[in-house]
């Protein structure tokens, strides 16, 4: 692949995350986790094409997202484990 195509991928690839996002988080509570971890596909994306770009506003904005996301996959374990421990009690 060239380096215009590969760039290209990334940017598709977090589109496509991103819009998957927001189609799950239109669905309601029910699609989570699922819309966390598009969110988190779609930021990764992004960001691998930002670090080879240089577009340092764009890398700021995906680490920052990136972050936030990190506080919610501990928030989604716990969910998962609290409601299998209520299932199972």
């Amino acid at each position: 692949m060239t380096q215009t195509q590969i760039d290209s991928t990334l940017q598709w690839t977090g589109a496509a995350a991103i819009i998957a996002m927001h189609v799950l988080n239109a669905a309601g509570p029910e699609a989570y986790p699922w819309n966390i971890i598009a969110a988190f596909i779609g930021t990764a994306a992004f960001l691998a094409w930002t670090i080879r770009v240089r577009n340092l506003p764009q890398f700021t904005v995906n680490v920052v997202a990136l972050l936030i996301g990190l506080g919610a996959i501990p928030g989604i374990w716990l969910t998962t484990y609290r409601f299998e421990h209520i299932i199972n009690t």
